[in-house]
């Protein structure tokens, strides 16, 4: 189970980063995003002519970062995270378009292209709970993909 400091983080925020690496060649990007906490997911547009567009088709691992900007050391928040990166269908694919354009009204105005990360592995960082303090959720073992 997800320590709902996570979710909690999570929700609050929209903008993440996200890596992606083909032929030993990182790259990363920023979206904008909704987490869609039934299926521990971030659900985000990108183009399929950019870079990671491209590369999530042919590397579906991903890793990638939401921070919360500040100069004050003890109040610094963030999470990092893994998992797979796929084009929603069905079910998750209404849910999705529905939850995204909730949380971006301006999406129904434009041609986009869903993509969900399904979280494998999160590290979450919170100072205020001490100097470096963390907060680890890994996907449980017995999950198939």
């Amino acid at each position: 189970m997800i320590d709902k400091r996570i979710i909690k983080f999570i929700k609050k925020h929209h903008v993440l980063t996200i890596a992606t690496s083909v032929n030993d060649e990182p790259w990363c990007a920023t979206c904008f995003y909704v987490y869609l906490e039934e299926e521990n997911a971030f659900v985000f547009t990108t183009d399929l002519k950019t870079r990671h567009g491209q590369e999530f088709l042919k590397n579906g691992r991903v890793s990638g970062a939401v921070a919360l900007e500040t100069i004050i050391i003890g109040k610094i928040r963030g999470i990092q995270f893994s998992g797979i990166v796929s084009e929603p269908e069905g079910d998750l694919a209404d849910k999705a378009q529905k939850a995204y354009i909730r949380r971006f009204p301006v999406a129904m105005l434009m041609d986009t292209h869903l993509w969900v990360v399904t979280l494998t592995h999160i590290k979450f960082t919170d100072n205020r709970l001490g100097f470096g303090k963390k907060l680890i959720w890994n996907e449980p073992p017995d999950t198939v993909r």
